[in-house]
C-alpha cells in the first residue's frame, strides 16, 4: 500500500478560512483555456492511435488503428479557429484567462505564443505532451517536466507559475512537479479554496480544479446545447456568489478551443461571461494571482497575514 499521496477525506471541513480576496469580493473565478492541440497522442509522433478525447468523434467506432484523419482536423479546428474565438470573447471583455497549456501545443502555434504573450495571460503547464503521467515511468515524466519548463520560459519570456496534468496526476507527478521548482498544482478536484498539502516533508500548494464547471461536459452525449452549458456554469457562479457574502470560494472554469471554440457552444460561454460582469465584488483573475494571494495571506506555517 502506498502513502505518497494520501487521502484526506476532511479538508477544511466546517472552519474554511475567509479567503479574504481582492475588493473585498464575494468570489473569485479563473477561467482556463486550455491548449491542447498538437500535443494530443498522435502517429505522427509515435503513438500507436490517434487521440479523440473531447472531439465530436467521442464513442464512434471508426475501426482506425492509425491516423484517423477525422480526429485530427477535429484538434486542428481548435487551434486554427476556435481558440481565437475564445480569446476574442474574454478579450473584448477584458477577462483574464490562464493559458492550461501543452508545451509541445505552442511549439507548434507561434501566432498564438505571440498572443499569449501580448494578453499577459499566465501559463499553468498542461505537461510536455497532453499525456497520461501514470502511464509514464518516472524518468521519463521528469524529463518531460523539465522539456516543459525549457520550452515555455524559451516561448514566453516566463516561468512556469503552475502544473496541472492531463485527468490527474500519477504517484509521482505531484513530488516531481515540486522538485521542479513549480510553485503550485491543480492536479485535484477536491475543494473550493486552495490548500497546502506536504510532499518531501515541504509544504506545497494546490489550486484545485474544476471538471463540473467544463466544457467536457458538451462532449457528445452530453450537455445538448449551448443554453444547458450556460445553465451550469451561471447556477454554479450563482450559488456561489449567494454563499460569498458570508464564505466566498473560488470557481474555475475550464474550456477548450475545439469543443466550446465552436459557434453555437461560444454563444453559451459568451452569456456567462456576461452575467459574471453584471455582478459586483468578482474578482475575475489569473490562476497565478490566486496562488500568490493565498502564499501572502494563508502560508503553510498556518499564520493568517493580515490584510
Amino acid at each position: 500500500m502506498t502513502t505518497t499521496m494520501p487521502r484526506d477525506f476532511i479538508g477544511y471541513a466546517d472552519h474554511a478560512p475567509h479567503p479574504r480576496w481582492p475588493g473585498d469580493a464575494r468570489i473569485a473565478i479563473n477561467f482556463a483555456l486550455n491548449i491542447e492541440e498538437g500535443a494530443e497522442y498522435s502517429p505522427l509522433d509515435g503513438d500507436p492511435l490517434t487521440d479523440t478525447a473531447l472531439t465530436e468523434g467521442v464513442g464512434m467506432d471508426t475501426g482506425i488503428r492509425g491516423r484517423d484523419l477525422s480526429a485530427e482536423s477535429m484538434y486542428e479546428y481548435g487551434s486554427r479557429v476556435g481558440v481565437w474565438r475564445l480569446m476574442r470573447l474574454f478579450g473584448e471583455r477584458n477577462m483574464p484567462v490562464t493559458a492550461f497549456a501543452c508545451a509541445q501545443a505552442l511549439e507548434r502555434n507561434p501566432p498564438l505564443v505571440r498572443a499569449l504573450r501580448a494578453a499577459g495571460h499566465d501559463i499553468c503547464c498542461h505537461g510536455w505532451r497532453w499525456e497520461k503521467p501514470w502511464l509514464l515511468d518516472e524518468a521519463t515524466e521528469a524529463d518531460h517536466i523539465s522539456r516543459a519548463q525549457e520550452s515555455i520560459e524559451r516561448l514566453l519570456g516566463e516561468k512556469i507559475t503552475g502544473w496541472c496534468s492531463r485527468y490527474g496526476p500519477g504517484m509521482n507527478t505531484r513530488r516531481l512537479v515540486a522538485q521542479a521548482g513549480i510553485p503550485y498544482d491543480s492536479d485535484s478536484s477536491n475543494d473550493e479554496l486552495p490548500y497546502w498539502t506536504r510532499v518531501e516533508g515541504r509544504p506545497h500548494l494546490v489550486v484545485p480544479y474544476s471538471l463540473v464547471t467544463n466544457d467536457c461536459k458538451l462532449v457528445p452525449g452530453g450537455l445538448p446545447s449551448s443554453d444547458d452549458f450556460f445553465m451550469l456554469l451561471r447556477d454554479a457562479f450563482d450559488q456561489l456568489y449567494e454563499e460569498g457574502a458570508d464564505a466566498p470560494r473560488m470557481m474555475t472554469v475550464g474550456v477548450h478551443p475545439r469543443m466550446a471554440g465552436h459557434p453555437g457552444r461560444a454563444r453559451g460561454l459568451a452569456r456567462f461571461l456576461d452575467h459574471v460582469l453584471a455582478h459586483e465584488r468578482v474578482w475575475v483573475c489569473r490562476r497565478v494571482e490566486i496562488a500568490r494571494h493565498w502564499i501572502a495571506h494563508f502560508p503553510p506555517d498556518g499564520s493568517e497575514v493580515a490584510a
